[in-house]
C-alpha cells in the first residue's frame, strides 16, 4: 500500500528527515507521533506530493507522488495542520467546490458532499458560512473535503485540534470507519488519541525514525515483576538455572511480602520463561502471590526515547 525507502529532506543547512524507511499496509491506522520540528509534518507533505524528498524514494498503491502526481494524489485524502478553507464560502458550497476539484463526476457531487457531511456530522451546519464556525465544526469540514473522494490514503496532521470530548470521540469512530477501506496515517501530540485509534506508532526524533512498533507489541517487555515471601538471595538461588535471566532486583512493596523485576534477555520467550518461574518458586516451598509482564505505556516509550538526546530539535 505505502513503501518508504531511505527517505531524506533537508532545508538548506538543516536536516528534516533522515533515511526514514517504513511500509503500512491496506487497513492498518498508523499514529504519527514526535516533538516539534521532528520531521512529521515534512514526511506528510512528501507522500501527499507536496514536497519533493531529496532522496529515498516513495510508492502509494504503485505510484510516486512526483512522477505520477495526478495517480497518486487521486488516492490520497490530507488535512494539513493549518486548514485548507474559504472562510467566505458556506460549507456545502465549499464541499462542492472540492468536489469539482477532485474530479467526481458532476452528477454524483451532490451525493459525495452529503456523505462527507453526514459523516463528519456537519448537516446543521450546511448553509453556514465557514467564517462563523467554531475551530471544532472548522476542523469536520476539513476532515470532510479530505475523505470526499472516498481516498484509498488519509493523510491527517493534527485531526483533533479543536474538538471538544464528545467531538473527539465522533472523530475517532469516523477515522475507524475510514480505516474499513483505506489506509490512515495521523499526526498528534495527544498520546491517548493514538493508543485510542491506532494500531501502530511510529515515532520521530531529530528527523529519525527511532520507533515503529504496533501498539499491541508495545506492551511486552522483557522483564517480569514478581512478588513472593522468598529473600532476594533465595530467589536468585531457586531460578539460578534459567539462563534467560539476566538480572533480579529488589523492588519497595508496600504489602507484607517484597517484589522483584526480573529482567529476561532480549531474545527470550516470557511466557516460556514466566512458567519456568513459577515453577520453580513453588517447587522451592515459597509461596508465589505474583507473577506478570512489566508493561510499557506509549508516554513511557514517548519519554525515553526523546532522553537520548535532549530536545534539541531539526526545523
Amino acid at each position: 500500500m505505502i513503501a518508504v525507502k531511505s527517505l531524506c529532506r533537508n532545508y538548506g543547512d538543516f536536516t528534516a528527515v533522515v533515511q526514514v524507511t517504513f511500509t503500512i499496509e491496506k487497513g492498518e491506522i498508523v499514529g504519527l507521533l514526535g516533538h516539534n520540528g521532528a520531521g512529521k509534518t515534512t514526511i506528510m507533505k512528501m507522500l501527499t506530493g507536496y514536497l519533493e524528498a531529496d532522496s529515498g524514494s516513495i510508492s502509494i498503491l504503485g505510484h510516486d507522488p512526483q512522477d505520477y502526481a495526478g495517480q497518486a494524489k487521486a488516492c490520497i485524502g490530507y488535512l494539513p495542520e493549518n486548514l485548507p478553507l474559504y472562510p467566505e464560502m458556506m460549507v456545502a458550497d465549499y464541499l462542492e467546490y472540492i468536489a469539482g476539484l477532485r474530479g467526481i463526476d458532476p452528477g454524483k457531487q451532490w451525493a459525495a458532499v452529503y456523505k462527507a457531511m453526514q459523516q463528519t456530522d456537519l448537516h446543521s451546519k450546511a448553509t453556514a458560512a465557514i467564517s462563523t464556525l467554531s475551530r471544532g465544526y472548522k476542523q469536520r469540514v476539513g476532515v470532510a473535503q479530505a475523505i470526499l473522494h472516498q481516498p484509498k490514503v488519509l493523510i491527517l496532521d493534527e485531526p483533533m485540534n479543536g474538538l471538544d470530548p464528545t467531538q473527539a470521540m465522533h472523530m475517532r469512530e469516523l477515522i475507524k470507519l475510514c480505516a474499513l477501506d483505506a489506509t490512515v496515517i495521523l499526526s498528534t501530540h495527544i498520546m491517548q488519541e493514538v493508543e485510542a485509534v491506532c494500531d501502530r506508532v511510529m515515532i520521530l526524533r531529530n528527523g529519525q525514525l527511532v520507533v515503529d512498533e504496533s501498539l499491541q507489541g508495545l506492551g511486552h517487555e522483557n522483564q517480569l515483576q514478581v512478588q513472593t515471601n522468598a529473600s532476594l538471595d533465595e530467589l536468585n538461588s531457586m531460578l539460578s538455572r534459567i539462563m534467560a535471566i539476566e538480572t533480579i532486583e529488589n523492588l519497595s512493596s508496600p504489602s507484607d511480602h517484597p517484589a522483584y523485576i526480573i529482567t529476561l534477555k532480549q531474545e527470550a520467550d516470557n511466557s516460556q520463561h514466566a512458567a519456568e518461574i513459577s515453577a520453580a518458586v513453588i517447587k522451592s516451598g515459597h509461596q508465589l502471590m505474583m507473577l506478570a509482564p512489566v508493561r510499557r505505556d506509549l508516554e513511557a516509550l514517548f519519554r525515553q526515547v526523546n532522553l537520548i538526546e535532549g530536545h534539541n530539535h531539526v526545523a
